[in-house]
This record gives structure tokens, sequence and C-alpha cells, in this order.
């Protein structure tokens, strides 16, 4: 996948919040060129077993699931994931308007260890990921996603932060 001659995978981390949206507007305005892969990484912390595919993919996240299907309701809702239309809308936006492809990839589990453990068996060429914004308190008690994936990611991470005060 990644790492054929020519071809650069960028990755984007989103839990469809608004910080996740201001990191896919910064990497389509400051990033993404035409021919890239865009590889969506969606991490769900506590996977429903009854209603999604997690028991099947729960060590290795999802097949990649191109654009054009997650967008469609009962696909999504099939990997236990719940996309907004703002996301879906923008991502489909940039795929067209900067030629890239768009692909997804659900993985359960703890966000800073799946989208490392991803990064590292998907040679990407970066990685894109929004701040919750989370001040110095609340960022030692909970952790941070975004520190810890800055520090143990074996690609470049770039860090978003929103404009607007979330937390």
């Amino acid at each position: 996948m990644a790492g054929v001659e020519g071809e650069r995978w960028v990755g984007l981390a989103t839990d469809f919040s608004e910080g996740s949206r201001a990191a896919l507007r910064w990497a389509a305005a400051n990033l993404l060129r035409a021919g890239d892969h865009l590889l969506l990484l969606h991490v769900i912390k506590e996977p429903d077993y009854e209603q999604s595919e997690a028991i099947l993919w729960e060590s290795t996240g999802s097949p990649l699931i191109p654009l054009s299907e997650f967008s469609d309701p009962i696909i999504a809702k099939k990997y236990g994931a719940k996309p907004d239309i703002e996301t879906l809308d923008l991502l489909n936006t940039t795929a067209t308007q900067k030629e890239i492809m768009v692909v997804v990839k659900v993985l359960w589990g703890d966000p800073r260890e799946k989208l490392c453990q991803v990064i590292h068996d998907t040679p990407l060429s970066c990685l894109v990921i929004g701040s919750r914004g989370l001040g110095k308190l609340k960022r030692v008690l909970l952790g941070s996603v975004s520190d810890y994936v800055v520090n143990n990611a074996t690609c470049p991470v770039t860090v978003v932060k929103s404009s607007s005060t979330e937390g």
C-alpha cells in the first residue's frame, strides 16, 4: 500500500469533532496535493460488539473503506462509526478539488496506541491530528492523544489546534 514509488500517503486522525475538522481543513489547504492518498483514521474507544464489525477486526482495524462507501450511513454503522455530515462533505469536497483518494480505517481501542500501531504498520508520509485544546491540568490527568502520538509515532506528526475553545 504505502511506500510505492511516487505514492504519498497522508494520515488524518479524526474523532469527527471540530478539532478534527480543523485538522482536515489545514491538511487540505497546506499539505494535500493531486495524487495523494488520504488515510482517515478513526479510533473507537469502546466497541459495541453487537452492533459493529469490531469483533472481526479489533486487532488489525477495519479493511480500507473507500470514502464513497463510508459515506453510506449503513456502512459506517456496520463499523460502529458515526461520521457527521460536515466532515463527510469536507472530505468529499477535498477529494474532488485536490484530486486525491480518500480511504477510511476504523480501529478499536486506546487511540494513542492504535494510531501509533497503524502508523508503524502502514508507513505514512505524515500524520495530521487535531488537538482538543485541553488545559495543562486536564492534559496531565487525561493524557493527550496528540502529545502521545507526537512522541511515539514513526512519521512526522502535525498537531492542528482548533480555533474554537473546546475542552
